[in-house]
């Protein structure tokens, strides 16, 4: 399938939204300052997602412990650009690596990983291709935290609102209420080594 390993994501010319779910302590100060709190882990790997449905998939909706806030983060298309470039597979993909050992010392090395997990349906249902995941670490972690965001907006509510209208059955309503998002033209130079689609 041409789309496959694609990313979609809301995105202008200068930011990508991605989007995480935190307990409320970090998820309401992320919120209302615009950032995170100092109470943030700036050492351990954060994962980053750009679609909406795979993030309420994860978080059940916002609803499982220490998951109760889904955030959108505006962050700036430079650092979302320069993580891919820099990103390893978290997995062996024999069409991209040339052979294990190769791909063993590029991860060892990598501060950002990448997963292709299925995407969802509202119905949370697998789709036959793929969604992005980032997973950033060391330098890559601090910098989206404190370099890359420009906004950020808690859209729990906007989750829970789109949950209630599939359980009622209604999903041209529900499918009206969620966040755009259009093939993102991933760098060249990260094309080959993430084993993705181009738009």
């Amino acid at each position: 399938m041409a789309i496959y390993r694609q990313v979609r994501a809301l995105h202008t010319e200068h930011t990508v939204t991605v989007y995480q779910a935190y307990n409320p302590e970090i998820g309401d100060h992320a919120a209302a300052h615009g950032r995170f709190p100092d109470s943030w882990n700036r050492s351990r790997m954060t994962w980053i997602k750009p679609s909406f449905l795979w993030m309420t998939y994860r978080s059940g909706w916002g609803t499982k412990p220490g998951q109760e806030r889904v955030l959108a983060l505006e962050i700036s298309r430079e650092g979302f650009d320069r993580a891919l470039t820099e990103a390893c597979l978290s997995h062996y993909d024999r069409d991209v690596h040339p052979d294990r050992a190769a791909w063993a010392a590029r991860l060892r090395a990598a501060e950002v990983r990448v997963q292709w997990d299925p995407e969802r349906d509202l119905g949370m249902n697998q789709l036959p291709y793929r969604s992005l995941q980032l997973g950033l670490v060391g330098h890559a972690a601090r910098e989206y935290a404190d370099q890359w965001l420009r906004s950020v907006r808690d859209v729990t509510p906007q989750a829970r609102a789109i949950r209630a209208l599939v359980r009622a059955g209604d999903r041209d309503a529900a499918t009206a209420l969620l966040p755009p998002a259009t093939p993102y033209p991933i760098p060249a130079a990260a094309l080959a080594t993430l084993g993705a689609t181009a738009r």
